[in-house]
């Protein structure tokens, strides 16, 4: 359209746009606050539920056969060995079923010596055959790791059965051997080894 005004300018206007249709809003729906909270409860509680299934379900044991074991740690300087002790059917043979770091304890015990160490609490009790141990070793030396799963064994052998005390006793083998070197000085060459002393 065109308009004459006073001034006598042409002002064209233009033609009015369409207006844009508002766009489509989502209406939430409006859920009562006890509706929520019972949504909410039922939930925790599901979830709660998964969770004591799978806590029930990791402290059974995976092989069925060994369901029981007795538990102790030995020690010995800084090796420390945690062994179970399972009971198993008596077998004949002059070696125990004693597994170390998955392995048997006589390769991983490679001397007569250390073997003897690992296996004495056993033989003193005769009872070799009778049981199977599974340990894990850590921290120390090899003889060291020796002497702390020999502690071990005696340790948990005196929980599967109070009567075995008086001998492993006896023998010294529940005693923790608290010997273990001593540190060094300052002004000396060893704990307590002094430098050669010079007249002149």
């Amino acid at each position: 359209m065109v308009k004459e005004t006073k001034s006598k300018k042409l002002v064209i206007k233009k033609p009015a746009k369409p207006k844009k249709e508002a766009a489509l809003t989502t209406v939430k729906k409006e859920i009562p606050k006890a509706e929520v909270k019972e949504k909410t409860k039922e939930s925790m509680a599901s979830n709660n539920a998964g969770e004591r299934e799978i806590v029930e379900a990791d402290f059974e044991p995976k092989n069925k056969k060994n369901k029981r074991y007795y538990e102790a740690v030995g020690r010995r300087k800084t090796a420390v060995a945690r062994v179970r002790l399972f009971t198993i059917k008596p077998f004949e043979g002059d070696e125990g079923k004693i597994t170390v770091n998955d392995k048997s304890y006589q390769q991983y015990f490679s001397t007569m010596e250390l073997r003897q160490i690992a296996e004495a609490s056993l033989r003193r009790l005769k009872s070799l055959n009778r049981f199977e141990i599974v340990a894990r070793v850590k921290g120390g030396g090899i003889r060291a790791q020796a002497e702390a799963l020999r502690h071990g064994i005696a340790r948990v052998l005196v929980d599967f059965n109070a009567d075995f005390r008086k001998k492993l006793k006896k023998v010294g083998y529940l005693k923790r051997d608290p010997r273990a070197k001593e540190r060094k000085k300052f002004g000396l060459r060893k704990a307590r080894r002094a430098p050669q002393w010079a007249k002149r």
